[in-house]
């Protein structure tokens, strides 16, 4: 099985997967705590996306290869 990501909740007594999955016996997984939602955060996360969809919004111009004056030796083009 490919390692994919779910979410998931505690009911107060299990730990509970948002969406239906077939696990096999013994599949190994990963469980991460989050912290619970906290107003400043929401608030940053909210600001950060409006500020990115100004930058990368339908109007924005597309830069093409071209434009580009000294090339990222480093970049590996996918």
């Amino acid at each position: 099985m490919e390692t994919i990501s779910v979410s998931a909740h505690f009911d107060g007594e299990r730990i509970l997967l948002d969406e239906p999955i077939k696990l096999e016996p013994d599949t190994k997984l990963i469980v991460t705590i989050l912290p619970k939602s906290n107003g400043e955060r929401e608030s940053w996360l909210s600001l950060s996306g409006k500020g990115l969809a100004r930058a990368y919004g339908k109007n924005e111009e597309e830069y093409l290869l071209d434009a580009i004056k000294e090339a990222n030796p480093e970049y590996e083009r996918r």
